[in-house]
């Protein structure tokens, strides 16, 4: 049972939670402060945020099956290599997917009725290489839904301070989500697959994840211009600031041999530094 769980877990990369987690749980401290905190509430939203990631996942798996079998660095994942049948996958995306549409009804009725809509962004995202080059862009809307669908849910309403969230998270992972498509740029010329570095060469892939990365950093130093939050925030800013001047620095043209440690551990490291700045702050 433990190495089917494994297995599972490995393929929804449940362990890459952590990329929007730590904002949707932000999105909430925020919103607490206006409309009153249920344990329920704090409960539904990490399953929610669970169970759309693993759909999303789910059909992202389904969607490349055929590319990664052909892809060297990802043809021993699991739907390819045979540890997870397709028929598997598909039944474990459905129940993921309803899970997240019961768990966002029970937080509120608007949830409720527009989590098909966030359903179809996060699945929609994973036809977009097909077409276009702009395909982390869509991605990093796709994770900007987390602090969005959380305000929603709480609050009812939508405003600057879910939109400045979003922005920040959204340029965030199109940045970083760049960055490791690096590593893939060859294989996705050679396939036909449309992606920034495929598009613009490693060299102005870099300079655009760069250019993204200095939204995300403007967006969290306005955010105290909307919300307030004190002085401990700059210091969050500062470090979450030298976190992805490091990401940026260890990368280059010429060396992609540690894109995995700029894609896992330092992106992990800014989303929990947002998380624990906004509740100090």
């Amino acid at each position: 049972m433990l190495s089917s769980l494994a297995t599972w877990s490995r393929m929804i990369k449940l362990s890459h939670s952590i990329f929007s987690m730590p904002f949707a749980l932000a999105a909430a401290l925020l919103a607490w402060r206006t409309v009153p905190f249920r344990w329920v509430d704090l409960g539904l939203i990490v399953g929610a945020v669970v169970t759309a990631r693993a759909s999303a996942m789910g059909f992202n798996r389904l969607a490349d099956a055929r590319f990664d079998a052909k892809n060297p660095r990802t043809s021993d994942r699991e739907i390819p290599s045979g540890a997870i049948s397709q028929a598997a996958a598909w039944a474990f995306t459905g129940i993921a997917a309803a899970l997240f549409v019961a768990q966002s009804a029970a937080l509120s009725p608007l949830a409720g009725s527009l989590s098909p809509v966030a359903l179809a962004v996060v699945w929609g995202y994973s036809l977009t290489k097909r077409f276009t080059a702009l395909c982390h862009i869509f991605l990093g809307a796709a994770l900007a839904l987390a602090p969005t669908g959380v305000w929603i849910a709480l609050t009812g309403g939508w405003g600057v301070v879910p939109a400045m969230l979003s922005l920040a998270v959204g340029t965030w992972v199109a940045g970083f989500d760049i960055i490791y498509s690096c590593q893939d740029a060859a294989f996705d010329r050679e396939h036909h697959l449309r992606s920034i570095p495929a598009a613009l060469g490693i060299r102005g892939a870099l300079v655009v994840s760069a250019g993204l990365h200095l939204v995300t950093v403007a967006s969290l130093a306005a955010l105290p211009w909307v919300v307030a939050l004190g002085w401990p925030w700059w210091i969050g800013v500062a470090a979450m600031s030298t976190v992805l001047c490091w990401e940026h620095a260890i990368v280059t043209p010429g060396d992609l041999s540690r894109v995995d440690k700029a894609f896992f551990d330092l992106n992990g490291y800014v989303s929990l530094l947002f998380l624990a700045f906004v509740a100090i702050s």
